[in-house]
């Protein structure tokens, strides 16, 4: 049995780990969508408007395919996922992190760009690119104060080869269509097939009622103000500057 991980949440929100709790308690009695681990993606309408440009996204990500190897893991950016992955195979392409944008992966993909505007409260999206055989062991998500959405862009021919488990109920990715879920739940992905698996990776905050919307919204800022948020930014900085300068002085040797 493998030992389930906690993603540690940002050294500000461990020193109000009290408070946090008790935020997270009062999310789970509150929250209008219930408390369970999978969420009917029905109750978001914006999810159908996502949906509906899947194609467009779609021809943004197989052009980001060609060049796949410009894409880091995602122990990359953030040195906590160590701790779920660290050999490259769990690709991020970046466009939202925590509130924090990366103009450049935005500019190359404006269909995926505009897709996400519709998406109330979206904190944090990328692609998330699971190579083959690729898994990640089961962890818990820092704080309850967002929900986590998943597109379908990319899965095997048989679906059931890549899977999502959330609290020990398992679901496959489709394309075209949605996944939501709560991340503070314990859980783990797969995907067992020789394919690549893609998804459009969100999570958005939480609709909750007054005033825990606004006890949220605080929360959720002081994450987006901490370190751990700009260490990641600057991470992917570093590794795109890096990736630049090397291909320029390939390019000047020949």
């Amino acid at each position: 049995m493998t030992q389930d991980v906690e993603v540690a949440p940002p050294r500000t929100l461990q020193m109000a780990g009290g408070f946090i709790r008790h935020v997270e308690s009062w999310i789970a009695r509150a929250s209008p969508h219930g408390d369970g681990p999978f969420f009917d993606p029905e109750e978001f309408p914006w999810t159908a408007a996502v949906e509906d440009v899947t194609p467009h996204i779609l021809g943004e990500l197989r052009e980001l395919m060609l060049r796949l190897d410009e894409v880091p893991g995602f122990e990359v950016v953030s040195r906590d996922q160590e701790k779920l992955t660290n050999d490259g195979r769990w690709k991020t392409y970046f466009f939202r992190g925590y509130g924090l944008d990366f103009p450049e992966n935005c500019r190359a993909c404006p269909a995926t760009w505009e897709a996400l505007q519709r998406i109330p409260g979206m904190t944090t999206a990328f692609f998330s690119i699971l190579e083959p055989r690729k898994r990640i062991p089961s962890h818990r998500g820092p704080y309850k104060g967002v929900l986590r959405y998943h597109l379908g862009l990319v899965v095997p021919e048989d679906e059931t080869q890549a899977w999502l488990d959330v609290d020990g109920e398992r679901r496959s990715w489709s394309v075209g269509r949605s996944l939501i879920f709560d991340d503070s739940f314990v859980h783990s992905a797969a995907n067992d097939s020789d394919q690549l698996r893609v998804v459009l990776f969100v999570d958005f905050i939480r609709p909750l009622p007054f005033p825990l919307s606004g006890v949220n919204r605080l929360v959720l800022d002081l994450i987006s103000r901490s370190p751990y948020v700009r260490e990641a930014k600057e991470n992917y900085d570093r590794w795109r500057d890096s990736r630049a300068a090397a291909k320029a002085q390939s390019t000047s040797i020949r």
